[in-house]
């Protein structure tokens, strides 16, 4: 199973997570967003978004880090990282579709180059709006996480954890404070306690670059 991804991409960093806690084991294939692989012809026979991740899985190629964790999900339903049903799994839902649709988007690397090349924006007009679009998820999020600092919902890793760690990585790496934000910063703190959080974290990627 050969997974493409980019070791600082928020959407990978997510599947990684999922295969760590699901010990799936799989490949590393390297896509350099910030060189343009994604835009190569052989990538874009695989993923014609220009993203990542993509997971080729046998004869099956799966896009969008929430199809894959649920491609994964039911091949490998232990742990089960989306709740079959019930209250738990609307919740679980509500906290991953915030991050990956609401969020993450408007924030991505994508974004951010149209923001400064097309559009004219200095960094710090860059900075504002990132941080405008963090606070208005985050706000979202707070009250839905669990009050005694573990997992996002209930007692053990979700998809609503998967997702939740690179977002808070993201913004920490962008100098975003976390100090109104205590749920969110307690279950991020919780999970990162666990190894598969650790392993799937974008300093312990193979195509790993330390930020200048």
């Amino acid at each position: 199973m050969d997974l493409y991804n980019f070791f600082n991409s928020s959407a990978a960093y997510r599947v990684r997570i999922a295969m760590a806690l699901k010990n799936v084991r799989w490949n590393h294939i390297g896509v350099n967003l910030r060189a343009g692989e994604q835009d190569r012809p052989e990538y874009l026979a695989r993923n014609p978004n220009r993203l990542v991740p993509t997971l080729h899985d046998g004869g099956q190629t799966v896009t969008q880090s929430l199809a894959i964790i649920d491609h994964l999900d039911r091949k490998w339903p232990v742990p089960r990282l989306i709740p079959a049903d019930g209250p738990a799994r609307t919740r679980v839902l509500e906290v991953a579709l915030t991050i990956a649709c609401d969020m993450h988007p408007l924030n991505n690397l994508r974004v951010q180059k149209y923001l400064g090349v097309r559009l004219g924006f200095a960094d710090a007009d860059k900075a504002e709006w990132v941080a405008h679009w963090l606070t208005a998820g985050f706000s979202a999020l707070e009250p839905w996480l669990s009050a005694d600092g573990g997992w996002c919902v209930g007692d053990a890793p979700t998809l609503a954890d998967c997702c939740l760690v690179p977002q808070v990585a993201n913004a920490l790496r962008a100098g975003f404070s976390l100090e109104p934000f205590p749920r969110v910063r307690r279950a991020y703190e919780h999970c990162m306690r666990h190894e598969a959080f650790r392993v799937a974290a974008p300093s312990a990627q193979p195509d790993y670059v330390a930020a200048h």
